[in-house]
């Protein structure tokens, strides 16, 4: 017969008051039943903090610490670090195009005097709805995300073209990231972008992918006549 080892053991003593009944056995049954209560206790209480450390840990694989990183909002620098141009007067790095690489964005920066070609709530409805904001100062900005709605390759501003050409597959953007041509299904994605003082913060955590190809109601700035090959 196998005995148990979870079971509390017995002295010669308790063991003949147990078996011959009275106060005594009862008392020395209620110790024993403690005794269990408290080992099955012990255990479950061991056994959830195991699991909830285990989800702890899986939730904090799924869900890490992005702060400062991309998937986060980053402050990338100061309004004056990003001179405002016209479309077509951009330079990259110098004046109204900015690449900045923690964010994998271009931060566009117009001038307040660009031309646009819709006009009151229409302009504004648009701007909204394409994520460019605009300053204090009448300028407006954008954080258009470098990757082409393609295929995904990195999209460079080419100063030649005045606009953003893939070198993969050809499809061309203009500076506000609106569709020009070529086989991509969208006009470029866009980050978030917002200021706190003369910070400027973009949350590349925060992804508008929704900007169709403009047509003649939704074109915001007049097509280049500039030529771009290859």
């Amino acid at each position: 017969m196998i005995m148990s080892t979870n079971r509390p053991s017995l002295t010669p003593q308790q063991y003949e008051v147990l078996h011959g009944g009275g106060a005594e056995a009862a008392e020395i049954g209620r110790q024993r039943q403690s005794r269990r209560r408290f080992l099955r206790r012990s255990l479950l209480a061991v056994l959830g903090l195991s699991a909830t450390a285990s989800v702890a840990g899986a939730v904090n694989l799924l869900y890490p610490n992005l702060a400062g990183q991309f998937g986060s909002a980053l402050t990338i620098g100061t309004k004056a670090g990003f001179p405002a141009a016209k479309p077509g007067d951009f330079k990259i790095n110098q004046a109204g195009v900015f690449y900045y690489q923690p964010a994998k964005a271009y931060i566009v920066h117009l001038d307040k005097d660009t031309t646009f070609l819709l006009q009151g709530t229409t302009l504004g409805d648009q701007l909204a709805a394409e994520t460019i904001i605009k300053d204090g100062d009448g300028s407006y900005w954008i954080a258009l995300y470098q990757r082409c709605v393609h295929l995904g390759c990195t999209v460079p501003f080419r100063d030649d073209c005045v606009s953003f050409k893939c070198p993969c597959h050809g499809s061309h953007y203009h500076v506000d990231g609106e569709y020009l041509d070529g086989p991509a299904p969208r006009s470029l994605d866009r980050f978030a972008i917002s200021f706190n003082g003369e910070n400027v913060l973009v949350d590349t955590g925060t992804l508008n992918n929704m900007v169709p190809h403009p047509d003649a109601s939704t074109l915001l700035i007049q097509v280049p006549n500039v030529s771009c090959s290859a």
